[in-house]
This record gives structure tokens, C-alpha cells and sequence, in this order.
């Protein structure tokens, strides 16, 4: 895991976001990808890192965030690769039936052992795409890269709204 965890924001909000995953794996490297086009233009204080999806340290990241959002892919059948996900774990569209991390143990098993142990975050926001190829490899697939920067915007309007929010968003 690199760089800072939950700062306070300029609104006196406390942010992090996480990017989840593996560089080494094409499509796996987009959360780290969007982490480090974030750097620098989001506002002081926001918690910006990388992780490799690993519950605990998952965990340790967003304890105390007023709100946490993991940016990570979403396996799917490959016929939606490119396509962007904004999930609130709770609410619809939270995919509990089938898999949807690259990782053997992930975001999932981090929520149930974080809503266990006390240790959610006040919200919790899952920024994700759905990957092409989590192959070996250093590069994002064509679909997935041509993905990258509208999902680094649709992380910046959360920041924007929950700073301006001073607290959880919706």
C-alpha cells in the first residue's frame, strides 16, 4: 500500500480513495491507474493510495473515512469490457451472487469483516470497470485504457459532492 490514508479535506471531511489492484496484470492495474492520474488534482488533504485488495489492508485504509472509495475492476463475461460501475455496497446493483474481484479474497470479504469489526467507513463508494483481460502483463487493455479517464472524473465528482457535502453522499 502507498501514500496517505483519510485526511481531512478542506471541508473537514475525511476521504480516501483506494485504488485496488495488480499492474502486473493488464486490466487488474486500472484502479492503480486511476490513483496516479488523480495525484495532485485533487484538494489537499484527500487520502489517495493503492492497495493490493487485500481485506485487512482494505480495512486499515478506510478506518475513520467519512467516505471511502475503492476504484478496482469488475470481472465480467468480457462482452461489457470499458463499461463503468458506481456501486454502493447495501443498496442494488451490489453484485453478491458470483465473483466480481480478481483477487482470491477481496472487497467483499473486506466489507463483511469490516461491518463486523466496527470499521466501515461512514459510505462507502465502489468506483469500478469491467475488465477485458487480467492476464499477465504492464499494460491496460485498449478498452479498459479508453476507460480510464472518465473513471478518474466520475471519482472526482464524488470527492467534489462529498466535500461539499462535508460529510457521506449518496
Amino acid at each position: 500500500m502507498t501514500a496517505a490514508g483519510p485526511a481531512a479535506g478542506s471541508g473537514g471531511c475525511r476521504i480516501v480513495v483506494i485504488g485496488v489492484g495488480n499492474q502486473f496484470r493488464r486490466d487488474d492495474g486500472a484502479g492503480p491507474e486511476v490513483v496516479a492520474r488523480l495525484s495532485g488534482r485533487l484538494p489537499p488533504g484527500v487520502g489517495l493510495l493503492v492497495s493490493d485488495g487485500e481485506p485487512a489492508a482494505l480495512i486499515e485504509a478506510w478506518t475513520g473515512a467519512d467516505v471511502a472509495m475503492v476504484v478496482d475492476i469488475m470481472l465480467g463475461d468480457g462482452s461489457g469490457a470499458g463499461r463503468l460501475h458506481r456501486i454502493v455496497p447495501g443498496q442494488s446493483g451490489w453484485p453478491q451472487e458470483r465473483p466480481v474481484s480478481s483477487h482470491g479474497l477481496g472487497l467483499a470479504q473486506a466489507i463483511g469483516l469490516a461491518t463486523a469489526l466496527g470499521r466501515m467507513p461512514g459510505r462507502l463508494i465502489v468506483h469500478a470497470v469491467e475488465a477485458a483481460d487480467v492476464g499477465h502483463g504492464h499494460q491496460l487493455t485498449p478498452v479498459v485504457a479508453a476507460a480510464i479517464g472518465a473513471l478518474a472524473a466520475a471519482v472526482e465528482r464524488d470527492v467534489a459532492a462529498a466535500l461539499a457535502a462535508g460529510g457521506p453522499i449518496r
